[in-house]
């Protein structure tokens, strides 16, 4: 005859074991869902950024494909979101006034369409500003070139440090969320002596 088996005293010890690792595996499982969306907003802040950079290029060839003008494209105001340009740029004559409006349009997303017909930009309340650093003395023996900075800005997706540049200031709510990327232009004086 056999004896009924004794519980030993391990019995139990493997389902602690499985809920300990299960508990473990959560944990684990909720870190890379949290380094996911991380990785998310990177993605969509290094997108912004490009696209900044296509756009800031973009004002920075008009600007020196017209260099006689370059003084005409300074604004006093930042163009983009926001600003009170013509939705159709072709009634301008070609020039300062008519690359700013084409420029405007592409902060604001003319070129990004969603599938309701809309234009969306690609980044989140764009706005351009053109500033003259220097202005150019045509002077005899002063030959000084005028500078130009062209910046675009942007609302980020977190608090970040608030940039130094002044395009933007004040209108993405705390400063932190503001992205600004910005690049200067000179505009020499070849004829100058």
């Amino acid at each position: 005859m056999r004896q009924p088996a004794r519980p030993s005293a391990n019995a139990g010890l493997t389902l602690v074991e499985v809920l300990v690792t299960v508990v473990v595996l959560a944990f684990g499982l909720l870190g890379i869902a949290a380094l996911q969306a991380k990785m998310q907003v990177g993605t969509v802040e290094s997108y912004q950024r490009a696209q900044a950079v296509v756009l800031l290029d973009d004002m920075r060839a008009r600007l020196l494909g017209n260099p006689a003008h370059a003084p005409d494209y300074v604004t006093t105001a930042p163009l983009g979101t926001g600003d009170s340009s013509p939705t159709d740029c072709t009634s301008l004559a070609i020039g300062a006034a008519r690359d700013q409006c084409e420029w405007s349009q592409a902060l604001q997303g003319s070129a990004e369409k969603t599938s309701a017909g809309s234009a969306s930009g690609a980044m989140v309340g764009a706005r351009g500003c053109v500033e003259q650093l220097q202005a150019p003395n045509p002077a005899a023996g002063v030959c000084q070139p005028g500078i130009y900075r062209i910046s675009v800005a942007w609302q980020g997706l977190h608090a970040t440090l608030a940039p130094s540049l002044s395009c933007g200031a004040n209108r993405y709510g705390p400063d932190a969320n503001r992205r600004a990327i910005a690049v200067q232009v000179t505009i020499g004086l070849p004829d100058c002596s």
